[in-house]
């Protein structure tokens, strides 16, 4: 069954800061990060603080080998990085990927600025792990392994940030968040993304109403999402980068109406497993 499991796992689902307590129970406050599983191959998509639970589960699987990808580097999806434990253990291999800066600033520069002082007690060099460090150009389509091919797409986002689709054995998984749709048009970028996939995850921080107040954020709707979907003909559509002040409550009134308009939605939750 693990050759060819082929599985998604939420370990974190907010947009912008983490958050905790009794009304955020149900879907969870860490920010963002997706394992997803090819066969053997553990691959982690976003360094948010839900890395932290991510990566104890790695140490308890025996994982000697994972791959991290960036969407880009802003707060919410890094947070995690220096409470990653992989990284501290010397007979790990983490290969880390990000193509959002490209020609301004390399994953290694990225990464090393990240943990170190006065933002970080500690520079890398406290890391024991084997860290290899790849850059690539928005829509090269990557390798990181025999049989699994990761298409890469520019996302409207301030500062950019990468989308990835995700295809193995004839199945696919396409992560579009930090994405600002423009009103009134349908992103090509995101059809292509989400043609036939099998599942969709989707930045829907906002709702249609709340748009004209947070435009130029860089964040997209269920509205949006769930058509796009339609069109585009995705299986599955998973609610994502939750809003941090959105209650349990309203997420679920906020899955209920995404459901209505297209039925195989569902808000993702911390810890939530989907097997493709």
């Amino acid at each position: 069954m693990t050759t060819e499991l082929f599985q998604v796992k939420f370990w974190g689902v907010r947009g912008s800061i983490p958050v905790s307590g009794p009304e955020f129970d149900r879907y969870g406050g860490n920010t963002s990060c997706i394992e997803i599983r090819c066969g053997k191959h553990r691959m982690i998509f976003d360094a948010g603080s839900g890395l932290r639970e991510a990566g104890l589960s790695l140490l308890a699987d025996g994982v000697s080998d994972v791959d991290l990808f960036f969407s880009h580097c802003h707060y919410d999806h890094i947070i995690g990085l220096p409470f990653f434990k992989a990284i501290y253990y010397p007979s790990i291999n983490v290969n880390i990927w990000s193509g959002h800066l490209d020609g301004k600033m390399s994953t290694r520069e990225m990464v090393e600025q990240f943990i170190s002082p006065p933002w970080f007690p500690v520079k890398t060099d406290i890391c024991q792990a084997t860290m290899n460090f790849s850059d690539f150009h928005p829509g090269q389509v990557l390798t990181p392994h025999k049989g699994v091919t990761i298409k890469t797409f520019m996302l409207n986002h301030p500062g950019g940030a990468i989308g990835y689709r995700i295809e193995w054995q004839g199945r696919s998984v396409a992560l579009i968040y930090d994405i600002e749709h423009i009103p009134g048009s349908h992103d090509p970028v995101s059809l292509e993304m989400m043609q036939g996939a099998d599942l969709v995850v989707y930045d829907c921080t906002y709702n249609e109403d709340e748009m004209q107040r947070f435009k130029g954020f860089g964040h997209s709707t269920w509205e949006h999402g769930t058509e796009l979907a339609r069109m585009a003909g995705a299986k599955r559509f998973a609610l994502f980068h939750h809003a941090p002040s959105r209650t349990d409550e309203q997420l679920a009134e906020m899955e209920a109406k995404a459901q209505a308009a297209f039925p195989e939605s569902f808000a993702a939750r911390d810890n939530q497993t989907v097997v493709i």
